[in-house]
């Protein structure tokens, strides 16, 4: 999954928010807003991969498969008790 899709640039944007006013307010210095940019983004991906992970369906067999073949020795696979 590419770093740059819009799903998360805009989930590292959204956790980036908070750095940003942090910044603007003056808590954080220019550096201290610069070096924590990339962590939104990596958060931002990381979210996003687990968001994508859990959304998935399980994949099932190909219907062609059986699971279990009778073998031809044995003609009625389910005898009657």
């Amino acid at each position: 999954m590419s770093p740059l899709r819009w799903e998360v640039l805009v989930a590292g944007l959204v956790l980036a928010l908070p750095v940003l006013a942090l910044g603007l307010r003056g808590d954080f210095t220019a550096d201290e807003v610069t070096a924590r940019l990339p962590w939104c983004l990596l958060a931002g991906w990381g979210a996003v991969a687990l968001l994508r992970f859990a959304a998935t369906p399980p994949r099932t067999p190909p219907a062609g498969r059986r699971t279990a073949v009778p073998s031809p020795a044995d003609p009625d696979p389910d005898p009657a008790p």
